[in-house]
């Protein structure tokens, strides 16, 4: 698929309707859309809101490292979407924004939880238990504010997305992947795109006005984990309750309640869910 086939203009027009000066980048191939913007940010080049989008990854990676690969939207390969959206942020609290891009995303390709599109705490998208896609968030203070006083108040964010638009080779998984295209035939990246940024964008920036809390309930209509039995990666097991107002997930196991933050622990259902 050639570029002028991403509605590039109309993403723009969306865009700028949120956030005025939001611009749009497409590039064929690159290493990775996370990796860019967060040199760019490093370096002192990346002050204001920008959409990176790539048809093709090189090094795509996902949570603690994790590689992500991705396909180009053409005939002879299942397409895959790769985005990141870079902007500066000052929210009241941090805690929960990857569960609020998750709920924008969900619900954008899947209004009103018809087709069963849910999240897995703390940055996964799953269809009927298998992993549509992720959502990887990294933040940087550049150069050139790292010397000021309040720094750490306000950061330039990125937010990877990374999302399977028709069907993925298994090799090497344990469970196939799920793919958008399995109730929506039809789907292309470019599509997707279209409806997912403009939403994105609105909720980000409604989060860093209002934190994680106006958002659990729509996250609790989604949440994949609650009240199944969950292993925690220090061993640990239990029986999960959902999320707490500011992300936090909420697991009783042996001991009782206990809270779980996503620089903590990494949660996955066992071998039996």
């Amino acid at each position: 698929m050639s570029a002028q086939a991403w509605p590039i203009a109309e993403l723009e027009a969306q865009l700028h309707a949120v956030l005025p000066g939001c611009r749009v980048e497409l590039v064929d191939e690159i290493d990775s859309t996370n990796t860019e913007l967060m040199r760019r940010a490093r370096g002192g080049r990346a002050t204001e809101a920008v959409l990176l989008v790539a048809r093709r990854q090189s090094a795509g990676r996902g949570r603690m490292g994790r590689p992500w690969q991705s396909q180009s939207d053409d005939a002879d390969a299942a397409p895959s979407l790769t985005f990141s959206l870079g902007l500066p942020l000052a929210p009241r609290d941090w805690s929960g924004l990857s569960l609020a891009v998750g709920v924008a995303v969900a619900e954008a390709l899947d209004p009103g939880a018809r087709a069963g599109l849910a999240l897995k705490w703390p940055n996964d998208l799953w269809l009927q238990d298998r992993k549509l896609g992720g959502i990887l968030i990294e933040t940087a203070i550049s150069q050139g504010e790292a010397s000021t006083a309040d720094a750490t108040a306000g950061r330039y964010v990125v937010i990877g997305t990374g999302l399977n638009i028709g069907r993925r080779d298994a090799q090497g998984m344990s469970t196939p992947p799920a793919c958008l295209r399995e109730w929506r035939p039809q789907a292309s990246a470019p599509g997707a795109l279209l409806q997912i940024a403009a939403p994105l964008l609105q909720t980000v920036l409604e989060f860093a006005d209002t934190g994680f809390a106006p958002l659990a309930e729509r996250f609790a209509a989604r949440d994949a984990l609650r009240g199944r039995e969950v292993q925690l990666s220090d061993g640990t097991s239990g029986r999960c309750e959902g999320v707490g107002w500011t992300g936090e997930l909420l697991v009783h196991t042996a001991a009782g309640m206990t809270s779980i933050t996503s620089s903590e622990v990494s949660v996955r259902p066992r071998a039996a869910c």
